[in-house]
């Protein structure tokens, strides 16, 4: 089993025994890892194209590069092949800082609610990991025997663990540079920088940060350096080091001061300033597409509110530098004994100063680096770059955010997006009008992008432009999925959620794809769906994380995934406060959502429904009624609650008054009933006689109330039940009779698309369904799986959201 969770990135698959041992002991399950030990080409990745990695800065063609082993985490080298926004994080702050425990989990957090992906960097046991997580930095410290590892030590550490000696060690900002630029991160937020030492002109006693920020092409944001250093000699030896040096200017003018840590001013001018981090960002650019190897130094002033006055840090300063040249403590050991004599000194305010910058830092850098992959996603790809520019480590294809600023959305759709082919049988429509089987056909075949997600968000984006949709899904890295990806950014759908499976990583994966095969009247012969990827993977953590940083009013799922992965996206979303739609795709992926595996819990009934609403269609809603009433969902004490709430005895008159006897003898009325407790909004899609919306309503709903909705009221409740006010059943006409239908696919998406995209400004339902029904005339008149004119309907759906 542990070959699975590692493998060595190469022409022929070679095990990596340290990362295994590394793997099983730490858990480090979603790594994989890159071995140095080939010549590197003119675009810094291997001429054999095998080797997932970056060439160190000195090397050129042929010359020979890092010999052991780098593990990075699937999600940072996914987050470097798309250019998402990644962020560094030194581990020295956790093994040697003694700040906090949980310090890891809340920088981890930290650059997440931001919309970033944390990239902390250690030495876990011998082997240089790129992306240890929050937990497993957490336990490193606790065991309290991680080395400080510099530059120098990197070697050291690992050639031990080859020699069997294992040993941890917290990276310090050159040796956190260093690795980082080696992954390919270009952001990296830490605390205090190290600088020349007081007397350093004689004692030559200088950190080895600066030397690093004239080598290694990385971005730091800190709070400049400590202020017991010699700052002016600092800044002097960084720019005979070549390293660009820009302190924030916060909305201040005049003379900008370079910050001293504990205090935002130190007397030094800075050698120049940024006003926006999209100025940064910007910078950070230029110096990669210009192949400057050097590094950028971002000082950013510690938050004014957290600042120690600047006369008494001076005077214990003073008292912590002249007790240690008394004591002796020189070199590696002089900035840990002031360090710890500034606390003793100035007490808390130093250790809450340290802390609070470090989160100042860490935002910035995130911010910095959203921008940067901001600015990365409208960057035209090149078609050749130099030796030096900076290449994803495996990626044909870039996954590009349309727009990273903001990560929070109103509407996250998680489903299936699919390469779709139509064929239609160009043969006579008179007499036989279909294809004949076991031999060729004259057809005309169209190609679109589709699958229920996909549809569902595209419908929803285009509905209104003050909704921001986010979609979550998968493709694989083959020629369909550069398809897809290339169409989502046409279409101005965000893709910063959409993974793709490397075929390293997942072989066998396929993008998901389906044919239709259509008679000469464009009705359905036979279709054939590939949509296993949706099936065969799943990425809960990855999912958690994207819909703590999105947040979504609603999330939507379809039933693409597995049932586990529905159960997990549904879980997923009521953790995070969401409201949760299920779109059932077909009659067999319906049932998926009332499944009975083992492991997998059932769902939590109303008033605390795990679901909130689906949009099935009759077929589909009967397969959710069976299945349901199959697995024992509708046996249990808590729905038999929910149900005798209602006192529904003798309701046939009342379903054929609401809707139709034509409904009712089909069993339709009474089965929206039965599924209500596990979804208290169904609307039922009832094609060309419109839709059906049965809801339950609580206690306090104003609509039992309400003249209007008088006439709507199936049941009620009994006044003194503590959640349950009583059922609203409603048939909605349909919005207009299509006599000439081009196409039925994502006419049912495009519905649910649009009335989501209302909700998730406010609008109520009953209100926003005759709106939807008309954004489904729409798709239904157009060859695309979703109609761009659903751009007409913002001001109608503006105006009914306005006037709920």
């Amino acid at each position: 089993m542990a070959s699975t969770l590692m493998r060595a990135i190469r022409p022929t698959p070679t095990p990596c025994k340290r990362g295994l041992h590394h793997a099983s002991r730490f858990h480090l399950s979603k790594f994989v890892c890159f071995q140095f030990t080939r010549s590197w080409g003119r675009n810094g990745a291997s001429e054999s194209g095998g080797c997932r990695g970056f060439a160190s800065n000195n090397s050129s063609k042929g010359s020979p590069v890092l010999g052991d082993w780098l593990c990075v985490s699937d999600e940072v080298a996914d987050a470097v092949a798309k250019n998402k926004p990644l962020v560094a994080l030194e581990s020295t702050i956790y093994t040697h800082g003694a700040l906090s425990k949980d310090l890891p989990l809340e920088h981890e957090d930290l650059v997440r609610s931001l919309g970033g992906i944390p990239a902390i960097i250690a030495i876990v046991d011998g082997v240089p990991t790129v992306g240890v997580s929050g937990k497993e930095m957490m336990r490193i410290v606790e065991r309290g025997n991680a080395a400080k590892v510099s530059r120098r030590d990197i070697s050291y550490l690992v050639g031990m663990g080859i020699a069997g000696r294992r040993m941890h060690g917290g990276t310090t900002i050159s040796g956190t540079m260093l690795l980082a630029r080696l992954a390919g991160i270009r952001v990296f937020g830490t605390g205090g920088l190290g600088g020349v030492h007081r007397g350093g002109q004689n004692s030559m006693d200088i950190s080895a940060d600066l030397t690093e920020l004239g080598r290694t092409r990385v971005a730091v944001i800190s709070s400049g350096c400590k202020g017991f250093l010699d700052i002016p000699r600092t800044l002097e030896y960084l720019e005979t080091q070549g390293c660009a040096v820009s302190t924030f200017a916060d909305g201040r003018e005049g003379k900008i001061d370079f910050p001293a840590f504990w205090a935002r001013d130190s007397g030094a001018k800075s050698p120049s300033v940024v006003n926006t981090e999209k100025e940064a960002a910007s910078m950070i650019l230029a110096q990669e597409r210009l192949g400057i190897e050097s590094g950028l130094l971002f000082a950013n002033p510690i938050p004014e509110k957290f600042a120690v006055p600047s006369d008494e840090m001076h005077a214990a300063i003073e008292q912590a530098v002249s007790e240690a040249n008394e004591k002796g403590f020189t070199g590696s050991a002089n900035t840990p004994y002031i360090l710890q004599r500034l606390r003793e000194l100035c007490g808390e305010r130093v250790v809450s100063a340290n802390k609070n910058l470090a989160t100042a830092n860490i935002t910035r850098a995130t911010n910095i680096s959203v921008e940067l992959s901001r600015l990365l996603a409208n960057e035209p790809r090149p078609a050749t770059s130099s030796k030096n520019a900076f290449m994803p480590p495996h990626s044909p294809v870039f996954l590009k955010a349309q727009d990273a600023t903001n990560s929070k959305t109103d509407v996250l759709v998680a489903g299936g997006v699919a390469v779709d082919l139509s064929c239609d049988f160009t043969g006579s429509k008179s007499g036989d009008a279909s294809p004949q089987a076991h031999t060729s056909n004259p057809a005309s075949i169209t190609q679109s992008i589709g699958g229920v997600g996909h549809n569902v968000a595209l419908a929803a984006h285009l509905a209104s432009s003050k909704t921001k949709v986010g979609f979550c899904s998968m493709v694989a890295d083959d020629i369909a999925g550069s398809t897809v990806i290339s169409s989502l950014h046409q279409s101005g759908l965000d893709t910063a959620h959409v993974k793709m499976l490397q075929s390293t990583e997942h072989a066998g994966s396929r993008t998901a794809q389906y044919v239709a095969i259509n008679d000469a009247n464009r009705n359905l012969v036979m279709a054939m769906a590939d949509m296993g990827i949706f099936t065969q993977y799943s990425f809960p953590e990855e999912w958690r994380s994207t819909v703590k940083v999105t947040s979504p009013r609603w999330l939507v799922v379809d039933g693409n995934w597995s049932a586990s992965s529905i159960r997990e996206w549904v879980s997923i979303g009521k953790d995070h406060n969401a409201k949760v739609a299920f779109e059932p795709v077909s009659v067999a992926k319906s049932k998926s959502l009332f499944t009975n595996q083992r492991g997998i819990p059932k769902l939590d009934i109303f008033p605390h429904a795990s679901v909130d609403m689906a949009s099935p269609n009759t077929y589909e809603l009967a397969g959710m009624y069976e299945v349901a009433k199959e697995n024992g969902y509708l046996d249990s004490q808590d729905w038999f609650r929910v149900i005798d709430a209602f006192g529904m005895t003798g309701a046939r008159d009342r379903f054929v008054r609401l809707t139709s006897a034509d409904l009712t003898d089909t069993g339709v009325p009474v089965q929206c009933v039965n599924l209500l407790p596990y979804i208290p909004t169904l609307l039922t899609k009832l094609g060309p006689n419109g839709v059906l919306l049965t809801s339950i309503l609580g206690r306090d709903d104003p609509r039992l109330r309400d003249r209007d909705a008088e006439e709507y009221i199936l049941a009620r409740a009994s006044p003194n039940h503590p959640t349950v006010g009583g059922i609203y059943m409603r048939l909605f006409p349909p919005a207009e009779k299509v006599e000439s239908i081009v196409s039925v696919n994502g006419a049912g998406d495009t519905f649910l698309g649009v009335l989501v995209s209302g909700l998730a400004q406010g609008g109520s339902v009953e209100k926003l369904i005759d709106v939807a029904q008309k954004g489904a005339v729409m798709t239904l008149k157009c060859t695309q799986s979703v109609s761009p004119k659903l751009r007409t309907l913002e001001d109608i759906l503006t105006k009914t959201v306005s006037f709920r």
